[in-house]
């Protein structure tokens, strides 16, 4: 998985700043990224503060974890019905 450049807090201090007025090409030369890319940021982080932006982090992590889980315990369930099927 390819690693963020700019980390959340980086992120939000760059949105925060365009909302004191930088235009958007101003800060793309600043910081060097693509106008895209700060539309992109605005709306996932839009409106948020750091402790938000790190809470997000956190829960995506776990919902990650969790969607690995059922995905391991749906395979085994799988294997264990194939096993049960061919028993019988």
């Amino acid at each position: 998985m390819k690693k963020n450049r700019f980390s959340e807090e980086q992120i939000i201090t760059i949105l925060k700043e365009h909302e004191a007025g930088i235009p958007v090409k101003e800060l793309a030369r600043k910081y060097g990224f693509c106008e895209q890319t700060f539309y992109r940021w605005k709306s996932k982080f839009g409106g948020m503060e750091v402790s938000n932006a790190k809470r997000l982090r956190k829960l995506e992590e776990e919902n990650r974890r969790l969607k690995q889980l059922v995905g391991e315990l749906s395979l085994d369930n799988q294997a264990l019905k194939w096993v049960i099927e061919k028993g019988a």
